[in-house]
């Protein structure tokens, strides 16, 4: 078996504007992070684009042609949905290739090509909501691979380990009515998009959210998931596990004040692996979230495939 490493350079063509945290660099440095020799073992993999079904999987056909329709011509350069999400022309495509690369990381964990799979694609998902794209977010990149899953191969429960240092409110609003899915996430409280709190816990008892105070360390995360998240995924059991992998909780990230290391992260995805052998055969489907020190981004991501690499072989 093998690490899949799914990216595409369409991804590029979702352009911010000048200072935007979220921008193509974040996955240039990804993609020379993984081009050592350390990963020359990964499978590599073109996202391929979606198609609408896939995308309706979450959102409603309103707000597919919604998100289209403001894709501007590229004199236009951006358009705004709201003051941090910007699209410009080739961002559709993008987004497209996010869900595309998802769709293709289950199918390929789910008969066995990989054991898991890490999607580094932009834009990130997890604060897209049912009917609005936000915090960079236009669809729900996580929540569809978990639908896919569930809807078209026949699973009966996948959980989504959301370990962004902002919460993934868009995932939480997807999922909450979805019984086969347990969301769990950690996340610094206070701090946008302002949700969150413990006492979300989805129609079915179904989210589970853990909020971190701003300063918190690796070592308090390591015990929030070691008494509470961890076990309650063992608990539900999934058939498969999804990651949200954000990796904007390191202590140089410029949007948070969590205090966590690069070794903090490698920590989480060993257990997370380690989970994943006990309960479904390893299968771990991981997509790029936040991050937005390149540096640290960049050595952060690099521990987290390092990890899938060594649990996957």
């Amino acid at each position: 078996m093998t690490t899949l490493l799914i990216t595409h350079t369409d991804c590029d063509a979702h352009i911010t504007p000048p200072g935007h945290p979220e921008q193509v660099a974040r996955l240039e440095h990804i993609r020379a992070a993984l081009d050592a020799p350390r990963f020359n073992a990964l499978t590599r993999l073109d996202a391929p684009l979606c198609n609408d079904a896939d995308i309706l999987l979450c959102h409603p056909q309103p707000y597919l042609a919604r998100v289209t329709a403001a894709e501007p011509a590229p004199e236009r350069g951006w358009v705004s949905l709201d003051g941090d999400t910007h699209m410009t022309a080739g961002s559709v495509q993008a987004a497209r290739r996010a869900v595309g690369g998802n769709i293709a990381a289950v199918d390929a964990v789910l008969d066995g090509r990989a054991r898991n799979a890490f999607v580094a694609c932009r834009p990130p998902g997890h604060h897209a909501e049912t009917a609005t794209a936000m915090g960079f977010c236009l669809f729900g990149n996580a929540a569809i691979a978990a639908r896919h899953a569930l809807e078209r191969r026949g699973l009966s429960r996948v959980a989504i380990i959301d370990f962004d240092v902002h919460h993934g409110n868009g995932t939480q609003d997807l999922m909450w009515n979805e019984a086969r899915c347990l969301f769990a996430s950690s996340h610094q409280m206070p701090l946008y998009p302002g949700s969150g709190a413990a006492q979300e816990r989805g129609a079915h008892g179904n989210v589970l959210n853990r909020p971190l105070a701003p300063g918190t360390d690796g070592t308090a995360m390591r015990a929030a998931y070691t008494r509470e998240i961890l076990p309650a995924v063992r608990a539900f059991a999934p058939e498969l596990i999804v990651v949200s992998a954000g990796f904007d909780a390191h202590r140089a990230d410029p949007l948070a004040n969590l205090g966590w290391e690069t070794e903090d992260f490698g920590w989480l995805t060993e257990h997370i692996c380690d989970l994943a052998g006990d309960l479904c055969d390893g299968r771990v489907v991981s997509t790029l979230e936040g991050g937005y020190d390149l540096a640290a981004l960049a050595a952060s991501a690099a521990r987290h495939v390092g990890v899938l690499m060594e649990r996957g072989a």
